[in-house]
């Protein structure tokens, strides 16, 4: 296991679409290690195989003391009437933090490293993690699910930070 270092805004990966996994072989298992050991740390949420460097379609967990990984997740539901608008952060957007609009909850659908169906599902937080961790799998950033004001105040802020 190792734990990686988080790709930055500006790095390509972040907006590449990663690739589904057809093979559950050494790399995938090595990636799922990393992820786990990598996203196990206080004030860390959540963590996409593209935020390290690996463009697969794997992202872990760490909501409420339960810490998780699944292979491959595509989003099956999302809450149409209820939505949460609250402030939102990013480990390959350090430092910035700006309200965005997400849905009150999310279901995504997945497997493990046997290949066995995984489902996960919540609200809040969780419900937040699985759409902004599908994003960043869709090559997305939460940068770009502000509103027109916020987007521009955050694009502000990053040219300050150098980013």
């Amino acid at each position: 296991m190792a734990y990686r270092e988080i790709r930055i805004i500006g790095d390509p990966i972040l907006r590449t679409e990663c690739d589904w996994i057809t093979d559950i072989d050494n790399s995938v298992r090595a990636l799922v290690e990393d992820l786990l050991e990598t996203v196990d740390e206080e004030g860390r949420a959540g963590l996409a195989a593209n935020q390290i460097g690996v463009g697969m379609r794997a992202f872990s967990w760490n909501i409420d003391g339960e810490i998780g990984y699944i292979l491959n997740p595509k989003i099956v539901e999302l809450s149409k009437d209820e939505y949460q608008d609250g402030e939102e952060g990013c480990l390959s957007v350090p430092g910035l933090w700006y309200p965005t609009k997400r849905a009150w909850y999310a279901r995504a659908e997945g497997i493990d490293l046997d290949g066995k169906p995984v489902v996960i599902e919540g609200e809040e937080l969780m419900g937040r993690c699985i759409q902004h961790e599908c994003d960043h799998l869709d090559g997305h950033l939460y940068l770009d699910r502000l509103d027109r004001k916020n987007r521009a105040k955050a694009m502000r802020a990053l040219r300050a930070k150098g980013l």
